[in-house]
């Protein structure tokens, strides 16, 4: 993938009580079993009750990803609907997350950032394991995150 621009898509989603006795789980660009385990991580870590949802997730354009760079995105997409709660439009949320709620170290995360600024973004969440060792670019502020908790807790503070 050596000078391939790293890409960045708008996702969605929709989270509200389900009238089933089994919620229903839809995804539509990204793996439904993925989105299962993230929201798994929300009711575990996050203590959100998310078992009586249904929840429809979309990446927005057709595109499928397989990336574990857009975990964050997921779930801050999930917290937002569920929330009711706007997570800012002129955030961009990189970061893969794990069964502990940990938000791990991506590749490529320059020209993730680079991008993002390029794009107008003026805010970047990305692992705290990413800072360090480059220049952040002009006209954005890079916020590092340990957890999912922390990252949730500075989008809808």
């Amino acid at each position: 993938m050596e000078g391939t621009r790293p890409i960045l898509v708008e996702i969605q989603a929709l989270v509200t009580p389900s009238s089933f006795n089994y919620p229903k789980r839809m995804a539509t660009g990204i793996d439904q079993n993925r989105v299962s385990l993230l929201m798994a991580v929300l009711e575990k870590r996050m203590g959100m009750l998310l078992q009586t949802q249904d929840a429809y997730i979309k990446v927005a354009g057709g595109v499928k990803l397989d990336e574990p760079a857009i975990d964050l995105a997921v779930l801050v997409s999930i917290v937002s609907s569920f929330r009711d709660a706007s997570a800012g439009g002129m955030d961009c949320f990189i970061g893969e997350v794990g069964l502990t709620g940990e938000v791990r170290r991506v590749s490529r995360i320059e020209q993730r950032v680079i991008e993002a600024a390029k794009l107008g973004f003026e805010r970047v969440f990305i692992p705290s394991s990413n800072i360090g060792g480059w220049d952040f670019p002009e006209g954005i502020q890079v916020v590092g995150v340990e957890t999912v908790k922390e990252a949730l807790n500075i989008v809808f503070s």
